[in-house]
């Protein structure tokens, strides 16, 4: 088998979700910088499987991407409790930085199509664990996501 290129990966917030992805995507040989508001936020990070950096600062503000070398960024994913956060830097990431694949986890569904026509993909999980509970109550095993 062989092994995906390492890529260059900013995480924006590090939550519960950005930090999961954080300490995966180190642990899998990937370079990666977390940013995130609160300097606190950054002990979720696992010693031991996240090897990368941290910047703390707002991640709509040029200055704290640049200091996340954003311009050198193959994949950024913005993780934040804020979906308007979420959406603001995976904008800022999409047409000002030109970051090839840009991710931003939103909550409410109607605003897949706006991120859609910004050329940003997003994750919803309202949505995805609607399309699971509906898969579920019409007794379809094989579309429930695990």
């Amino acid at each position: 088998m062989t092994r995906a290129r390492s890529q260059y990966i900013i995480v924006i917030g590090c939550g519960r979700l950005g930090s999961f992805l954080a300490n995966r995507l180190s642990n899998e040989g990937h370079s990666v910088v977390v940013v995130d508001i609160s300097l606190h936020a950054f002990h979720l990070l696992i010693a031991d499987q996240f090897s990368g950096f941290r910047v703390e600062g707002d991640a709509t503000e040029q200055a704290v991407l640049l200091q996340a070398k954003i311009d050198k960024a193959d994949v950024v994913i913005s993780a934040t409790h804020d979906e308007n956060v979420n959406i603001m830097a995976a904008q800022i990431a999409k047409k000002r930085f030109h970051v090839p694949r840009v991710f931003a986890r939103i909550l409410d569904p109607k605003k897949e199509n706006y991120c859609k026509a910004i050329g940003v993909k997003c994750v919803c999980p309202t949505s995805i664990a609607a399309e699971a509970m509906i898969a579920a109550l019409h007794n379809n095993p094989a579309n429930i996501i695990v």
